[in-house]
C-alpha cells in the first residue's frame, strides 16, 4: 500500500464515521443543517446571496452509497456552501512578477492543499479594476476545475482576497469546519464524483452546477472537529509511511539491476565458479589465438599490426584474477571493426535485403532483424563490414553507449556500433564481460560533445581471460542466476 492509498483509506473511514467515536451529547447534524439554512436566509435578506441559493437539490435513496451514523445527514454541497468562479485576465494582458499589490492565484500555485508563495504573480491596477469582484478569501476553499481538476485546498492568510484564476472556483460556507470540508472534498468518494462530472469533450472542465451537486455525508460540528484533530495527528505518520514506502519501492525496483551488476562483476573476476586445475591452461589458449590471428593475416583478413600485443603495466590492472587466468586486451582476442552509414541520398543503397543495424536496436540479447535494410551495392561500395552470426556488437556513441548484442543473422551496422569476431574464445563470455564493463565504457567516453568510446579505446581495454572451458562454465552459471533475477522483476 502506498502512502496515498493509506491516506485515501483513512479519509474513507473518516467520512463514513468510523475514525472517531460518536458522542450522543453532540448536536445532531440535522440541527446543524437548520442553522446553516437560517444563516443562508439571513444572507439572502442582506443581499449577499440570491433567493435561488436557498433551493436544495433533493437526494434519492438510490444515490446513498453507504451507511452513516444516525447523528449524521446526507446533503448536497449547495445546501451548506456556495460556489463561485474565478476570472481570466483580459485578452492581450499578461501577469507580472512585480508586486503591484494585487496578487493573482493560478492553478500552478495550488499544491498539496494550499498555495505556494514562492512564485506569486500579480495583475496591474487597470486589470484589477476590471476583475476585482473575482477574489477568494482565507475563509474559503479552492477547487481546480480545468487543466488539473479536483485539487482542493485552503488559502494562506497572505493571499486573503487575492484574485482567482478562471481555472479554479471558490467554495464559500459558514458554520462548517473548513478543514473537515477540505478533507471530505479530497476523499476518493468526492474525487470519484469529480471524475464522473468532468466533461470529456474539448478541454476537460468541471462545471459549477456539478460541484454544487456533490453528495456529502455531514457529521455534527463537534464530530467534524474531532475528525480533523484525529486526521491531523495521523497525517505526519502517513507522510512518514509514504516516504518509507517510496524508498522501499525504489530499493525493490533497483535491486534486480544491482544484483545483476554484482553477479556480472563476480563472473569476470573469477568468483562465480570454482577453477579446475585440470583444465587446459590459458597460456595454451593464448597461443592458439595468436596462431589463428597469424593465419588470418596470411589470408588478408587481418593486418600485420593486429598481431602486435601492447604490454600491460601493473598500474593498469583493476582487480586480482585467479591464478589460472591472464590479463590481455580486447584487441588481442578478436577482430574489431565499426560499420558505416551509406549515403542516404543514393536510392540504390536502401530497401534491399542486407540487414543494417543502428545502435538503438541493440537489445542486450541476440538480434535477428533490423528495421532498415540496405542493398548489396551499398555493402560493396560503402566498404561496410558484414558481421557473422555469433559476432558481438557494442554501441560506441551517445545515450546507448555500452549496450550490447549477439549477431543472430548476418548484418552490417552503422558507424556508432563496433563488432567483434572473437578468436578462439566463447562469444557469450565476451558478451557478458562487455555488459559488466558498461559503466567503465561510459566513463571512458566522457569529455566530448557526446560520449564516445571509439574502436581504439575498445581494443586497448583490459580483458581478464579464463581458460575456455571455464568461460563456458561461467556463462552457464551466469545465465542460471540472471534468470532467477529476472523473476524478481515479474
Amino acid at each position: 500500500m502506498t502512502g496515498q492509498q493509506l491516506k485515501n483509506s483513512i479519509l474513507q473511514m473518516a467520512i463514513q464515521g468510523k475514525l472517531v467515536p460518536q458522542d450522543p451529547r453532540d448536536e445532531p447534524a440535522s440541527i446543524l443543517l437548520e442553522r446553516i439554512r437560517e444563516e443562508k436566509k439571513r444572507l439572502v435578506k442582506e443581499g449577499v446571496l440570491k433567493k435561488k441559493d436557498l433551493e436544495e437539490i433533493p437526494i434519492s435513496e438510490e444515490e446513498i452509497p453507504f451507511d452513516i451514523p444516525n447523528s449524521w445527514v446526507w446533503c448536497k454541497l449547495s445546501t451548506i456552501a456556495s460556489v463561485y468562479g474565478g476570472k481570466r485576465i483580459p485578452a492581450g494582458s499578461s501577469l507580472t512578477t512585480i508586486n503591484t499589490g494585487h496578487k493573482y492565484i493560478r492553478v500552478t500555485d495550488m499544491k498539496n492543499g494550499s498555495v505556494r508563495m514562492n512564485d506569486i504573480h500579480y495583475i496591474t491596477e487597470d486589470i484589477y479594476q476590471q476583475i476585482k469582484a473575482y477574489t477568494i478569501s482565507k475563509s474559503d476553499l479552492y477547487i481546480t476545475v480545468a487543466g488539473t481538476i479536483g485539487a482542493v485546498g485552503e488559502i494562506p492568510e497572505a493571499l486573503d482576497m487575492a484574485n482567482l484564476t478562471e481555472n479554479a472556483d471558490k467554495i464559500v460556507f459558514s458554520i462548517t469546519n473548513k478543514r473537515f470540508l477540505m478533507y471530505l472534498l479530497q476523499s476518493d468518494f468526492i474525487q470519484s464524483q469529480i471524475k464522473s462530472y468532468t466533461t470529456k469533450v474539448g478541454q476537460p472542465k468541471l462545471a459549477i452546477n456539478k460541484i454544487q451537486n456533490f453528495l456529502l455525508p455531514l457529521p455534527p460540528l463537534a464530530e467534524q472537529r474531532r475528525i480533523v484533530e484525529k486526521l491531523e495527528s495521523l497525517m505526519p505518520l502517513i507522510e512518514s509511511y509514504g516516504k518509507s514506502q517510496e524508498a522501499l519501492n525504489t530499493l525493490n525496483a533497483s535491486l534486480p539491476e544491482k544484483l545483476r551488476q554484482s553477479i556480472l562483476q563476480e563472473a569476470i573476476q573469477g568468483h562465480l565458479v570454482p577453477q579446475d586445475p585440470n583444465e587446459e591452461p590459458v597460456s595454451v589458449l593464448l597461443e592458439r589465438i595468436r596462431a589463428e590471428k597469424a593465419r588470418l593475416v596470411k589470408e588478408g583478413k587481418l593486418k600485420k599490426k593486429d598481431l602486435e600485443e601492447k604490454p600491460i603495466s601493473p598500474d593498469e590492472i583493476p582487480f586480482d584474477i585467479p591464478e589460472g587466468w591472464v590479463w590481455c586486451r580486447l584487441g588481442d582476442i578478436g577482430d574489431w571493426g565499426a560499420g558505416a552509414t551509406p549515403f542516404k541520398g543514393n536510392p540504390n543503397y536502401y530497401d534491399g535485403d542486407v540487414l543494417w543495424l543502428r545502435t538503438g536496436e541493440l537489445n542486450n540479447d541476440v538480434v535477428y532483424d533490423t528495421e532498415i535494410k540496405i542493398t548489396e551495392t551499398a555493402l560493396k561500395e560503402c566498404s561496410l563490414r558484414l558481421n557473422k552470426i555469433g559476432d558481438v556488437l557494442i554501441a560506441m556513441y551517445g545515450a546507448t553507449i555500452g549496450k550490447v548484442a549477439i549477431v543472430g543473422a548476418e548484418m552490417t551496422t552503422n558507424q556508432a556500433c563496433c563488432a567483434c569476431s572473437p578468436i578462439c574464445i566463447f562469444n557469450w563470455y565476451l558478451f557478458y564481460f562487455l555488459m559488466a564493463s558498461k559503466s567503465e565504457f561510459i566513463k571512458k567516453g566522457e569529455g566530448g560533445a557526446q560520449p564516445n568510446i571509439s574502436r581504439d579505446k575498445l581494443i586497448n581495454h583490459l580483458f581478464p581471460l579464463p581458460p575456455l572451458s571455464e568461460q563456458r562454465r561461467i556463462v552457464t552459471k551466469l545465465e542460471e542466476l540472471l534468470q532467477e533475477i529476472d523473476k524478481l522483476k515479474a
